[in-house]
């Protein structure tokens, strides 16, 4: 998504606060009410007010709290994280750290802004998808570490072993052998 769709995005959404937002739409929106707040901040040290700043603040902040509570459901989290920001210093930086992070799949809040991601079998983005293993590891079916062994359901994760077969099932082990 690029500034102008992100911010036509942002505005269009004005009180939307449903759904998810990408890490570009809020990151330009973001952009976008900095150049907002430095023009207004210029405007108004030439007239010598501070109204243009209140108004431009004012009208950006729904929708800067819409994209904000969007783009926490695109890291499937709650939108009342975004009262953490209350917290001085450190709750900035873990709302920072939230909008950083990656567009997680499909979750409660709705499909993925990016298209295919965490579909199956349909990667976005550079992501792996369900039938192509990720990061190096084969998909599923495949043997890999997130996979379970080849023979799954003959003593797999969590599974107790077949009982052995053959003629010895049930006896001991015969003595070592010993050297003379």
């Amino acid at each position: 998504m690029n500034f102008q769709d992100a911010v036509r995005t942002c505005l269009t959404k004005y009180v939307d606060f449903n759904g998810r937002a990408r890490r570009s739409e809020y990151w330009f929106f973001f952009l976008f009410n900095v150049i907002v707040s430095i023009v207004a901040n210029i405007i108004d040290a030439a007239v010598g007010t501070t109204a243009i700043s209140l108004l431009a603040a004012l009208a950006l902040f729904l929708p800067s709290l819409a994209v904000a509570i969007r783009r926490l459901h695109d890291t499937s989290r709650s939108g009342w994280w975004v009262l953490i920001g209350l917290i001085p210093i450190v709750g900035w930086i873990i709302l920072i750290v939230f909008y950083c992070q990656d567009s997680h799949g499909d979750n409660k809040y709705g499909p993925s802004p990016k298209g295919g991601a965490g579909g199956y079998g349909q990667p976005a983005y550079g992501q792996p998808g369900y039938d192509q293993g990720g990061y190096g590891q084969p998909g599923y079916g495949q043997q890999g570490y997130s996979q379970p062994p080849a023979g799954y359901g003959q003593g797999g994760y969590g599974e107790a072993p077949p009982p052995p077969s053959g003629p010895d099932y049930g006896q001991p082990p015969p003595p070592p052998p010993t050297n003379q």
